[in-house]
């Protein structure tokens, strides 16, 4: 049995709930009644588009639809997180365009093909939703990791450059603020694992239940989704990192002023 159907009435009614943080916006003056406004409706209009889009995705089932569809999801999300981080779109646009695509590959590859033993690894009604999640989950984490760690080494560059003026490399003096990133990104990832099931139950297991899987298999799933979101999300933060530190100094190792906007 599937999940009960929402009426449109019914959904509209849904809205009513914002009543609540208007009117807390409203006595405490905070300014963020419209940014609030638009963005539930834009939230609203791009479901939407997206729900019809995928039914035409599903009936078709082609591989190449699905690549491409995919491949704009990236792109979106790599211009999402440059913006977000505040970082130069010119210098970090490729490196997490790519850092992205690989970790997906890589992750997707085995979750659908090994694991899952699908025999199309294309097939839209996994290949999709379930890198959706994955690039869902870690585009949070790419922000605070390369926040972390850019802005880490603008403020200590007498750390970095005593580094390098006693013969470390590049590499070995960013050791340091690539260590630090990462442990502060992944550490969010691990306290969100450590609590899965007690303090909150997952959106992808309180979804498969509602659609009329049984609780056993909705948490098979979303174990393994858990495990590859975490593999995803470190890959990605560590690539990420590798591949812009390429574009971001100069060929003194000097960290380009055009780095952080």
């Amino acid at each position: 049995m599937g999940a009960q159907d929402i009426s449109w009435i019914n959904l509209i009614s849904g809205y009513l709930l914002l009543i609540i943080p208007i009117l807390i916006f409203t006595y405490y003056k905070t300014g963020l009644i419209k940014d609030t406004l638009w963005a539930v409706g834009r939230m609203t209009i791009q479901l939407l588009m997206v729900g019809t889009y995928l039914e035409f995705i599903f009936t078709l089932n082609s591989w190449v639809i699905n690549l491409v569809w995919v491949l704009i999801m990236i792109a979106v999300t790599a211009f999402t997180v440059i913006d977000r981080a505040q970082l130069s779109r010119k210098l970090f646009l490729l490196p997490v365009f790519a850092s992205v695509l690989i970790s997906l590959s890589v992750v997707d590859l085995y979750l659908l093909g090994i694991v899952l033993k699908l025999d199309f690894i294309f097939d839209a009604r996994y290949f999709i939703p379930i890198t959706g999640m994955l690039i869902g989950n870690t585009l949070a984490d790419m922000v605070v990791s390369l926040n972390n760690f850019y802005k880490g080494i603008r403020k200590q560059q007498t750390t970095y450059r005593f580094a390098l003026a006693n013969g470390a490399s590049r590499t070995e003096a960013l050791a340091l603020f690539m260590r630090e990133a990462i442990r502060v990104t992944m550490n969010r990832s691990i306290a969100t694992i450590a609590v899965m099931g007690l303090v909150s139950l997952p959106g992808m297991m309180t979804g498969q239940i509602l659609g009329g899987s049984s609780p056993s298999v909705a948490i098979k799933y979303q174990i393994l989704i858990m495990l590859t979101i975490f593999v995803s999300s470190l890959i990605t933060n560590v690539l990420t990192l590798l591949f812009s530190c390429r574009k971001a100094f100069d060929s003194m190792g000097n960290l380009r002023k055009e780095v952080i906007r």
